[in-house]
């Protein structure tokens, strides 16, 4: 039950959830402030009402005697009429004295919860008859004892029904109660408005957005929202531009490998219609050569394109892995193709960050795409680098990251060819027929993915080039 809220939650609206977040409180002020004037209410009735509670006693307190002899009270009938019409109900008295023996009026009166101070009034409620009345008391003393009574001082006692004060109070907090009510809708009739005005702009928002043609990826104008909607506009625009650039980039990809393909295509239909038209069998030989030669450069060509696809949209799955092994992997894959043209191919045992070799070197990052990066590069320095040359592949890392490096004696390359190498079918100056500029591609957008980055540099201490793909550690980037 709990776990469905919570998924409501999650999927209401903003008047929804600005409903269920506003609604309750306003109820719960409303209701505080209702039980607030209740009590006030029966706080200023009983004010009220005291008041002329202690009036009469004051009134019959007055008018208590002991010249007689005995205990004598002239009653102030006017004032009880009176009293009597404002309490809507019956008006109770009693005088006795501190011994009981004289007593006038009501004698059964509920008799003050507590002792009373001499001269100190009190007022209190009590139930009479089944009824509820209030009451005041007073006590004070006698200038002599009556006849018949050893009693120095007087108890007056004078009580009324609260139906009153009850009508009164119920009337108020009913009429409060409207008054609330009414506020409380104005408060959420005023709380939509206002809600339906500034969320004005989101709709608005929403509206021109989906009115977009399904490649309009221009940025949203972020003119007349409000501040607190533009940084939400500002990462959709960011968004939009990195996804205005992968589409520019798969265009170009996809123009770029059409006409890599086309090219290889026109050169098989070319090399296909000669061999149709020779009629010597070495003639045909040849071209079945050229036409297998054509075949195996479409093959890589297909192959590399595939592969230049794949490092740009596969997800990344960045996983902890021995850089040794991985050089060994690639070594021994193109070790043929190093053999086939003399040249030494050789693996240089990782250094850590204090510079020890022969250290088993742990790194974090996607193997698989890492191993498709380290391919081409070693690839590409056999391709380049002349018979019996040297190669040499190695790792390294430090605090900021890791790298894994080629290093060749070949003919190298010219600083500003370096710069430009690394584009899609950009080739070398120096690049034969088998070439198709995607290597290095394909290993600087793997090292991007990775937040890293391709470098060529020239080899220290003679010709040569070195190629380094270089990737920070997690947390470094």
């Amino acid at each position: 039950m709990v776990r469905s809220s919570v998924a409501w939650l999650r999927r209401a609206s903003l008047w929804q959830r600005l409903a269920l977040l506003l609604l309750p409180a306003l109820i719960a002020v409303t209701g505080i402030e209702l039980w607030r004037t209740r009590h006030d209410a029966l706080a200023s009735a009983n004010a009220a009402y005291d008041r002329s509670l202690l009036g009469a006693l004051k009134s019959i307190d007055a008018n208590i005697s002991t010249a007689s002899g005995g205990l004598s009270v002239e009653l102030p009938y006017t004032m009880f009429e009176f009293f009597e019409l404002t309490a809507s109900g019956q008006v109770f008295f009693r005088v006795a004295t501190s011994d009981g023996l004289v007593e006038l009026g009501s004698a059964d009166l509920p008799a003050p919860p507590a002792s009373l101070a001499l001269g100190v009034p009190a007022f209190y409620d009590a139930e009479y008859f089944g009824e509820a009345v209030r009451l005041a008391a007073y006590r004070r003393e006698l200038d002599r004892a009556p006849a018949g009574s050893a009693g120095r001082s007087v108890l007056i006692q004078v009580g009324e029904s609260t139906r009153s004060r009850q009508e009164f109070s119920t009337r108020f907090v009913r009429s409060a109660a409207l008054r609330d009510a009414l506020v409380l809708a104005l408060l959420v009739f005023g709380t939509g408005a206002a809600l339906a005005a500034a969320l004005r702009p989101l709709s608005r928002l929403a509206r021109e957005v989906e009115a977009r043609k399904p490649d309009d990826l221009t940025r949203i104008a972020d003119t007349d929202l409000p501040a607190d909607v533009r940084p939400l506009v500002a990462a959709v625009n960011r968004q939009m531009s990195r996804t205005q650039d992968l589409v520019a980039q798969q265009r170009q990809f996809l123009d770029d490998a059409s006409h890599q393909l086309r090219t290889h295509l026109t050169t098989l239909q070319m090399q296909a219609d000669y061999a149709q038209r020779q009629h010597d069998p070495l003639q045909v030989r040849a071209a079945l050569d050229a036409l297998g030669t054509e075949i195996g450069r479409a093959t890589r060509s297909a192959q590399q394109l595939l592969a230049l696809g794949r490092s740009d949209t596969v997800a990344v799955a960045p996983a902890a892995f021995e850089l040794s092994g991985l050089l060994r992997e690639v070594a021994v894959d193109l070790l043929p193709q190093a053999r086939a043209k003399r040249i030494d191919l050789g693996i240089q045992a990782p250094d850590d960050a204090a510079g020890h070799a022969h250290v088993e070197l742990v790194a974090v990052a996607d193997r698989a795409l890492l191993r498709e990066a380290l391919t081409n590069l070693v690839a590409n320095a056999i391709a380049y680098t002349p018979a019996e040359g040297t190669i040499t592949v190695f790792a390294a890392g430090d605090a900021a990251g890791w790298s894994l490096n080629v290093e060749d004696d070949g003919p190298g390359l010219g600083e500003e060819e370096r710069a430009q190498l690394g584009q899609r079918f950009r080739r070398g100056a120096r690049a034969g027929k088998g070439g198709f500029g995607l290597g290095l591609a394909i290993a600087r957008s793997i090292a991007q993915r990775h937040g890293g980055e391709l470098r060529l540099e020239a080899r220290e201490g003679g010709s040569g080039l070195h190629a380094i793909i270089w990737w920070p550690k997690p947390g470094t980037a």
